[in-house]
């Protein structure tokens, strides 16, 4: 299998993903767009995987080649069909291109905390194996706030109603980090909007102690990403 990344900022990568891409013998190519690299034809790859960014679905005029990104995700999940997994702008931008809406959350919400699995998330293969409540990291300060029509909302909490959402076969958004790893807290922590966003969120001495409290949840959260990921391989690989 081969998969196309799309990056929004150099520091939010696949993250954990990388090596269990690597184990399942994986080939994939990142597309840095912030940097203006160009999105190649999207026809040779078997999924598309977004990832998230300091930037909103509404910025075109700040970031004008998000133009292009939203017509390449709208052209793989309309016309392509193929597997999409986005998470948190990617999760956004998914919901953005298929006509739903996003909006500013009232407050970011960002550390470890926990998602509720619908009736339909905890029926999904994406989410097989999977108990309720759901633990997950968060860094976000914009949300899903209507899905596209036809969506199916798989997973909420009360600062969020739309955690993770199916659209179609096999389009997936996940608006939770499930690829975080050891320098994910530290790098993010370096970007100001980030920044901004962790230390209204905790206050200032709770936003301090988020990287320890991230690291001593890290083999959970390993032990989750590959879960996740083994679950995502099956639906591209069509045994899900």
């Amino acid at each position: 299998m081969r998969f196309l990344v799309f990056q929004h900022v150099d520091v939010e990568h696949p993250g954990t993903f990388r090596e269990l891409w690597r184990e399942a013998g994986i080939e994939w190519d990142a597309v840095e767009l912030d940097a203006g690299e160009p999105i190649p034809a999207l026809e040779p790859y078997d999924a598309l995987v977004v990832m998230g960014g300091p930037m909103d679905v509404w910025e075109e005029e700040e970031h004008p080649w998000m133009v292009a990104e939203k017509l390449a995700i709208s052209h793989w999940v309309r016309a392509l069909d193929r597997p999409y997994l986005g998470v948190c702008l990617g999760h956004q931008l998914l919901a953005d291109v298929m006509g739903g809406a996003v909006d500013p959350a009232k407050e970011p919400e960002v550390g470890l905390g926990t998602v509720d699995l619908t009736p339909a998330g905890a029926a999904d293969p994406l989410f097989a194996g999977f108990v309720n409540p759901v633990e997950t990291f968060q860094w976000h300060g914009a949300e899903v706030s209507r899905p596209p029509v036809g969506a199916t909302v798989l997973a909420a909490n009360d600062a969020c109603a739309v955690q993770a959402l199916r659209i179609g076969r096999a389009a997936y958004g996940v608006q939770y980090h499930v690829e975080i790893g050891e320098d994910t807290v530290h790098d993010w922590q370096a970007i100001p909007a980030y920044a901004a966003s962790l230390e209204r969120a905790l206050g200032k001495e709770r936003a301090e102690l988020l990287a320890g409290e991230t690291l001593a949840r890290l083999p959970d959260f390993a032990a989750a990403a590959r879960r996740f990921n083994d679950n995502f391989l099956r639906l591209v690989s069509g045994r899900g």
